[in-house]
């Protein structure tokens, strides 16, 4: 396995993704890793735990985006949505 490969799979769990594309290839990336059997038991927890961090970030970005629709719909124009979380 090459170096870039370990790296992308343990990257910190507190560092955000730039936007979905980023983290869906970065999970896509950990998944492949992941499935042709070639990690340590340590770097699969780790490949893991940041692969969940990522599936996390979007499914929150889907429910955003999905916020941001519902509104355009029910008011028949587009709407700047503020999660609740901010």
């Amino acid at each position: 396995m090459t170096t870039t490969k370990t790296k992308s799979a343990t990257k910190s769990l507190a560092e955000h993704p730039e936007n979905f594309e980023h983290a869906f290839t970065e999970l896509e990336s950990i998944v492949a890793q992941m499935e042709s059997g070639q990690m340590t038991l340590e770097a699969s927890l780790a490949a893991y735990q940041r692969g969940n961090s990522l599936l996390q970030f979007c499914q929150k970005s889907l429910a955003d985006v999905e916020q941001q629709v519902q509104i355009l719909n029910e008011k028949n124009q587009l709407v700047q949505f503020k999660p609740n979380d901010e």
